[in-house]
């Protein structure tokens, strides 16, 4: 069973303690029993849910899983018609600066995870893939300046 890394805060974990419960089993739960279950609000349980479900594609972790999550997404039907460059784009755009390629990868990933969620491939899988549009395609003009490299 996949480990999930969530920001839980000293009451959240007492409760799933006191259920007996690891984080682990979070992902059986919809965010409205996990609303119930750790006695939080309808967004942080909807936020939860959704790290642990995009935490469940194979070599995603949290950090990819929150920049799903900044950009509105909270769950794998939500990406069904979404493809990794236009996602990209999006996140770029909304952060201000150029991000590591292989984040770009991820997204193509979670795409492809969210039409066949049985699926084992990783995020690495689809470098050659997104070289190959880039190479096609290019960036959007409308594309940040600076990289994340370069900010201060």
């Amino acid at each position: 069973m996949k480990t999930f890394r969530l920001s839980l805060s000293p009451a959240e974990k007492e409760l799933l303690k006191k259920n007996k419960l690891p984080v682990s089993r979070l992902c059986e739960f919809a965010a409205d029993e996990i609303m119930v279950l750790l006695k939080i609000s309808q967004q942080r349980a909807e936020y939860i849910a959704a790290s642990v479900t995009f935490q469940s594609i194979p070599s995603i972790g949290p950090k990819f899983a929150d920049d799903l999550i900044s950009l509105g997404y909270y769950s794998l039907d939500s990406l069904l018609e979404k493809d990794g460059p236009t996602l990209f784009n999006e996140l770029e755009q909304k952060q201000g600066f150029w991000t590591d390629p292989c984040v770009e990868d991820q997204f193509w990933l979670a795409v492809y995870y969210a039409n066949d969620p049985i699926s084992k491939k990783n995020w690495w899988d689809f470098t050659a893939e997104r070289k190959a549009y880039r190479a096609k395609y290019g960036y959007p003009s409308t594309r940040p300046q600076m990289a994340w490299h370069e900010l201060a």
